[in-house]
């Protein structure tokens, strides 16, 4: 038994007590965090800080010729982290700094501006995160003004395993060079392994800011006392999860008529419960859960045997020695390929059909190799001699992976709950699997799985649990709006829920089914659309639902509701084309006028994606 912390009487009258209480309710750890150095900063005497500015109060107040301005958009939370790091560095240097999220920019700032950094993610392939899209479209459009008195610099992340690398970063580092602003340094780009380039990156950026700013800039003065108290986890210090329960929620073999036709699953869909309990770890529907993974035995031994290394001998890299096994359980990245990964294979194999695909006019042929290859056919495709050191050399740094969280903690507890596609497929042949999903389909019950909370501001339940919220979640895109329906049930929200759901097949694949059916009976899912595009001669997804039921869409929009989309890139843009449909025959919009109008939604936070 633990014993309770002692908590002195608050010394708050009723009323400002109560208002206190449901001030906290549900807030996630970071925004207690903050509040936590609001109150602190008030009680030394000085005043509140500009909700807009991350640290450094006083920058709010310098003018334009005399502060720095840094402006991140982030999808998974790396452009933020980097930004953050970027605006404490600035103002620890005595630099006039404001941070803000991109969404939270406004763009007529923007011709005012004297120094500005920019960090950013791509999203997908060449795409904004979802709180940049406004500023971006504001910079690429007929909009933006001239800048000639503009200095910046723009700090990309991404993942070469994209075509498009660093996409969204390259297009605005080259629009705002081309409003006629002064590049300070090349645009970073970043991959997997960040530091290598951020780092090196801020440190330019800090010496550039500390040149262009006035030294007559007032010093600044940070306006929140930071109480960070007990053990932070993140994907360098993870939490060890115990798993509680893993079953099989795909392909049921239902005995009905279709069964002959359905009765094989496609897929193997896994809902995991696991236990948070002594973490002091806070989700929110919405969230993601990071895992750390361990590449599965049969990854490592394929790319042992197809390069003939010894799995067991001891190599030295990065100041670290580990046998070569241990490198690629644990370090490496063993699925995903990459641009620089196919690189310095061609370079080693000098094989000419490699370095054909490597060339710019290549992109579509690339891409297909992309989206279809792992790691161990490009070195049976394009063999070559690899030692030990070389290889790992090669292979880039193993990448976390989020998973959207299935669950609500007002529900649940100490608990979180995912919903894992287990990646297996047969190709070029041999049977692959996925790097984690294979990891987590694998875990036993008691296993301890290291994660980390990975909190997504953007993808949330509505402040005002009286608005209606409209979910677009096929396959296990469906995950995080079974956390939003036990959210709001748990919360007694008045609005309306509506889930779009799609899959293959009615009778394997309907995910969560008998889950949903409850929640209809019981009027916490108001309205569910299906679409199961294999059980009829033609294919029906969930965009064609959305069309539809177009009317009502439409109808629940102008009323206030709350859009979400949540599943693959591709499926993302499909429905994003749908609602574009939707708002041109029911809202009699033109091209623009429907594109402005999801722009808007998602300017005020009413239209959020969770796309991978």
């Amino acid at each position: 038994m633990t014993a309770a912390a002692t908590v002195p009487p608050s010394p708050l009258p009723e009323d400002r007590r109560v208002l206190l209480t449901r001030l906290v309710d549900g807030l996630d750890g970071n925004s207690l965090w903050w509040l936590s150095g609001f109150a602190a900063g008030l009680a030394q005497g000085t005043p509140p800080p500009s909700l807009a500015v991350i640290p450094g109060g006083q920058a709010g107040n310098q003018p334009a010729q005399n502060r720095l301005t840094v402006i991140y958009g982030s999808q998974t939370g790396n452009a933020r982290r980097a930004a953050e790091q970027l605006a404490t560095e600035a103002e620890a240097a005595g630099l006039p700094v404001r941070l803000l999220r991109a969404d939270a920019y406004a763009t007529r700032e923007l011709a005012n501006e004297r120094l500005l950094y920019i960090v950013i993610s791509t999203q997908g392939e060449g795409d904004p995160p979802d709180d940049a899209i406004g500023l971006v479209e504001f910079i690429a459009g007929k909009r933006a003004p001239k800048l000639p008195e503009l200095k910046y610099a723009v700090l990309g992340l991404g993942d070469s395993s994209y075509v498009e690398f660093c996409g969204i970063a390259r297009k605005l580092d080259s629009r705002l060079a081309e409003l006629g602003a002064t590049r300070l340094q090349a645009v970073g780009e970043a991959d997997l392994d960040i530091d290598s380039v951020v780092d090196p990156w801020r440190a330019q950026a800090l010496r550039d800011a500390r040149a262009n700013i006035s030294e007559t800039a007032a010093p600044t003065t940070s306006n929140v006392t930071p109480l960070r108290h007990g053990t932070v986890y993140s994907a360098q210090h993870p939490f060890n999860a115990e798993l509680l329960s893993r079953q099989v929620i795909s392909g049921r073999d239902f005995k009905g008529p279709a069964y002959a036709q359905y009765g094989t699953a496609a897929k193997h869909v896994h809902h995991l419960e696991l236990s948070l309990e002594g973490s002091n770890l806070h989700y929110e529907p919405g969230d993601a859960l990071g895992i750390v993974h361990r590449n599965p035995a049969e990854l490592v031994e394929a790319v042992l045997d197809v390069t003939g290394l010894d799995g067991s001998q001891s190599v030295e890299h990065d100041g670290h020695g580990r046998p070569l096994g241990q490198w690629l359980a644990e370090h490496r990245e063993l699925t995903r390929i990459s641009r620089p990964l196919l690189a310095a294979v061609a370079e080693r194999s000098a094989h000419p059909e490699l370095a054909r695909l490597l060339d710019p006019a290549q992109k579509s042929e690339l891409a297909a190799v992309f989206e279809d290859h792992q790691l161990v056919d490009v070195l049976r495709r394009w063999p070559a001699e690899w030692s030990p050191e070389a290889l790992l050399s090669t292979l880039r740094p193993a990448a976390q992976r989020l998973y959207s969280i299935a669950s609500s903690r007002k529900r649940v507890g100490e608990e979180v709950h995912l919903t894992v596609d287990e990646l297996r497929y047969h190709a070029h042949g041999s049977t692959h699997l996925g790097a984690a999903s294979g990891f987590l389909a694998a875990l036993e019950e008691g296993a301890q799985l290291p994660v980390y909370v990975e909190a997504n501001e953007r993808f949330r339940v509505p402040a005002d649990n009286s608005r209606d919220i409209i979910m677009i979640g096929p396959g296990t895109g469906v995950a995080p709006f079974r956390g939003f329906v036990q959210e709001r049930a748990e919360t007694g929200a008045a609005g309306r829920n509506w889930l779009f759901f799609g899959a293959r097949h009615f009778n394997t694949d309907f995910l969560y089914q008998s889950e949903w059916q409850d929640a209809l009976r019981r009027k916490e899912l108001q309205r569910l659309d299906l679409a199961f595009s294999r059980d009829q001669a033609d294919k029906v997804y969930v965009q064609q639902r959305l069309r539809t039921r177009g009317r009502d869409l439409y109808d629940w929009l102008q009323n206030g509701a709350h859009l979400y989309v949540c599943g693959a890139i591709a499926m993302g843009k499909d429905v994003h084309a749908a609602l574009l449909d939707v708002l041109r025959e029911h809202g009699g919009l033109d091209e623009d006028a429907a594109r402005d109008y999801l722009t808007r939604l998602h300017t005020e936070g009413r239209y959020g994606r969770d796309v991978y």
